[in-house]
């Protein structure tokens, strides 16, 4: 029997797949391993072996998915926002993109922070005001734009845009470019 990958594979959703199958499988052969079930399934969709199987699924992923770290010769700086060095790591599950950022300030006071960005469109408030919505989309794989209105009128707006070798990330907004590099 041959399958075939959907357009987004999940590799969570995959490894499911093998589970159930392990069960099938432990019904006829109880000495069968989770191994020998992901063998299988890497086979029925055409691959040699789970681990080729899985980095085919993990070559899909989203561009953003990565850790960032800020390369500051290339940056342009707002200069009341000013820092010595910014990590970024993202992850990326279809609309819901995640960013742990931490930060060494230019006084070099350490700062963590967690933000979480649905890139559907749709208009939610931005949490730091009556009257603020906050808008995240994709503009493509590329780039996500992030925007921001208090009673209508635009208050921000910021792109995050990753170069086609995937090497580069660059934030934009109108006070600054922070070009961050993939470690």
């Amino acid at each position: 029997m041959s399958r075939n990958l959907p357009a987004h594979p999940n590799l969570e959703h995959l490894r499911k797949q093998a589970k159930d199958l392990l069960r099938n499988m432990q019904q006829v052969n109880p000495d069968s391993k989770l191994a020998d079930a992901q063998h299988a399934l890497a086979r029925e969709y055409g691959f040699k072996s789970w681990p080729s199987l899985k980095t085919h699924v993990e070559s899909q992923l989203s561009p953003f998915a990565a850790v960032w770290t800020a390369n500051l010769l290339k940056s342009k700086q707002h200069p009341l926002n000013k820092f010595k060095a910014a990590t970024l790591q993202f992850a990326v599950t279809d609309d819901t993109v995640t960013i742990s950022h931490h930060e060494v300030s230019a006084s070099g006071h350490a700062e963590n922070s967690n933000s979480t960005l649905v890139a559907d469109g749709k208009e939610r408030p931005a949490g730091h005001g009556e009257g603020y919505i906050f808008v995240a989309r994709w503009l493509d794989r590329r780039l996500l734009e992030a925007v921001e209105k208090k009673d209508g009128r635009l208050v921000g707006r910021g792109t995050y845009e990753v170069s086609p070798n995937g090497q580069t990330l660059t934030i934009t907004t109108d006070e600054q470019v922070i070009v961050l590099d993939r470690t």
